[in-house]
């Protein structure tokens, strides 16, 4: 039987302490258990706030299913509990995946505080397609998983978005460049709301320049999408044909292959009409 804890998942600031939420604020303040990554940096954010809370678990990336566990304990005795990480949104990129699978399973209540996250923000400046992104993280360090995340990334029509090591950064540019082809957009998002944000956008090439020596600061890269493959009107013919083998009459077909190929209704329309149904 449930308890009446609830963990709360709360967006911290990822550089200026402005941006923290009133509602953050009154959830910090409530709780009377916070997990955190690091009880150094949450303590500084708690007392810039001017916030006491009575227990500090740690909850980073080698204690989390530990620390998922003791929650779990803490909510079944009605204790409402918050998590943080050192910046943004816990979960992203951060720990918090785990915890909150486990509290889901366990059917304790989980909610979460909106607030910063570094990708989703850098997506908004990017002034790239937002419409649908891909949120790749961190990449692998190297091997086979690293050059097929990297070839991934290489055919993906939605937009791309990692975090990266100001130290790695130069080198990543240098492998997308090569798989993802010169001219392909890019921009690079350098130390966000803070005093020395940097936006920086143009092609992988270009940026790969600039950043071969590295730089400093927390950093959200971000690639655009690959041009969707060119259709040509022999491949349309036989997906049209292939769909009337089917069964399908004329117009369900014409709406198959269009949403199948990702191409324009009305070219499927003109070149199904020359196919007897």
């Amino acid at each position: 039987m449930s308890g009446s804890g609830t963990l709360y998942f709360i967006a911290t600031p990822i550089g200026n302490l402005s941006d923290i939420t009133y509602r953050a604020v009154e959830t910090l303040r409530s709780v009377e258990v916070l997990a955190c990554e690091d009880t150094r940096r949450t303590g500084r954010l708690l007392k810039h706030l001017g916030i006491h809370v009575s227990r500090l678990i740690v909850a980073n990336s080698h204690t989390e299913a530990y620390a998922a566990v003791e929650i779990i304990e803490l909510l079944k005795q009605g204790i409402d509990v918050g998590l943080v990480t050192d910046a943004g949104m816990p979960g992203i990129s951060d720990p918090g995946e785990r915890v909150a699978s486990a509290v889901i399973e366990s059917g304790e209540k989980l909610t979460v505080i909106p607030g910063s996250s570094a990708p989703v923000s850098a997506l908004v400046v990017s002034g790239l397609s937002a419409g649908r992104y891909v949120m790749e993280g961190f990449l692998p360090r190297k091997g086979r998983e690293r050059s097929h995340c990297l070839e991934r990334i290489a055919l993906e029509e939605s937009t791309s978005v990692m975090l990266e090591s100001p130290k790695r950064i130069g080198a990543t540019l240098n492998e997308l460049t090569k798989v993802c082809g010169k001219s392909r957009k890019a921009v690079v998002v350098r130390e966000l709301t803070k005093l020395h944000e940097e936006i920086s956008r143009g092609s992988l090439e270009e940026l790969s320049e600039k950043f071969k020596n590295g730089t400093k600061g927390e950093i959200v890269l971000l690639v655009s999408g690959a041009s969707p493959p060119e259709v040509d009107d022999s491949q349309i013919l036989v997906e049209i044909e292939k769909a009337r083998e089917r069964g399908l009459s004329r117009r369900d077909a014409i709406d198959a292959v269009s949403r199948a190929l990702k191409i324009a209704h009305n070219r499927v329309y003109e070149l199904a009409l020359t196919i007897d149904f």
